[in-house]
C-alpha cells in the first residue's frame, strides 16, 4: 500500500509537498531558510578574525592580509551554505517500475560525487567522493537531487559518519524504497595537517537500509558498480 498523501488540491504529496507546492523541477528546497549576519555582526566578526589571525602571527594591514578576516568570514558562510537547505521538502517522481523481480533488486547508483566538508571538531576541511544508490519502490529521484543532497548534508561543520547516516536516513523517507547504500571516501586535513600527520590515508565508511543491509549480493553489486574507488567492503 501507497504511503503516499493527497494534497488539498489533490495532487500527490511525495516527500512532504505536493508537485504544485514546490515543482519536481525547483530547487527552493537548498535555500529555504538563508541565514542573515546583520552589517554590525559583521564588523564585529571581522574584528575577533582580525584579532585572533594577528595573534597566531600573520602580519596585519598588508596588501594580502588587509581583507583576509573578510573573505575567511565569506569563505566560511559558503562553505557551510548547507544550514540553509531542508531536505524534508525534496519532492520525487513516480515509479518507473512495472513489475517484477527487477523493482526488488535494480539498482539506481550515482557517483563519485564530490564533497567538501568541514569537521566539527577541527573546522578543518575533510573531503572526497560519495557513491549513492537505491532500490526503488513506488518513487524515483532525479539524478541531480542525489547530488544535491549529497551537498546540503557536507556543507556544514559535520563528521563523515553523520553525513552518511543522513543521507540514507533522508533517501529512505523521500523514496520508500526496498533499499539505500551510502559510501564515503574522504581526506581528512586535520590528521594530515595536524595530530599523527597520516598524509596518505583516507577513511571510508558504508550504510545500508533495507534490501543492501539483508543480501550480500547486493551490496557486491553496489561496490563492483562504484568502480575501482568504493573498494571498501566494511559493514558500518
Amino acid at each position: 500500500m501507497s504511503d503516499q498523501q493527497q494534497s488539498p488540491s489533490g495532487a500527490p504529496k511525495v516527500g512532504g509537498l505536493a508537485g504544485d507546492d514546490i515543482g519536481y523541477d525547483s530547487e527552493e528546497w537548498a535555500a529555504v531558510r538563508p541565514r542573515r549576519i546583520a552589517p554590525e555582526q559583521w564588523q564585529r566578526f571581522e574584528g575577533y578574525m582580525r584579532e585572533i589571525f594577528t595573534a597566531l602571527g600573520m602580519p596585519d594591514g598588508l596588501p594580502g592580509t588587509v581583507d583576509t578576516p573578510r573573505r575567511f568570514l565569506r569563505a566560511l558562510l559558503e562553505a557551510t551554505s548547507g544550514y540553509e537547505g531542508d531536505e524534508k521538502l525534496v519532492t520525487a517522481f513516480p515509479t518507473e517500475c512495472r513489475g517484477g523481480p527487477d523493482c526488488r533488486i535494480s539498482q539506481v547508483v550515482e557517483g563519485p560525487i564530490p564533497f567538501f566538508s568541514l569537521c566539527e571538531h577541527h573546522s578543518l576541511p575533510f573531503f572526497g567522493t560519495a557513491y549513492v544508490g537505491y532500490v526503488a519502490h513506488e518513487h524515483i529521484l532525479g539524478l541531480s537531487k542525489l547530488t544535491r543532497l549529497v551537498r546540503l548534508f557536507a556543507r556544514r561543520f559535520s563528521v563523515q559518519e553523520r553525513i552518511g547516516q543522513q543521507l540514507a536516513d533522508a533517501l529512505e523517507r523521500i523514496l520508500l524504497p526496498h533499499g539505500v547504500a551510502v559510501h564515503l571516501e574522504a581526506e581528512h586535513l586535520c590528521t594530515q595537517m595536524r595530530g599523527v600527520g597520516e598524509i596518505e590515508s583516507r577513511t571510508r565508511t558504508t550504510y545500508w537500509r533495507g534490501n543492501y543491509d539483508t543480501q550480500d549480493q547486493l551490496r557486491m553489486e553496489f561496490f563492483e558498480l562504484c568502480g575501482p574507488r568504493g573498494t571498501g567492503r566494511g559493514r558500518a
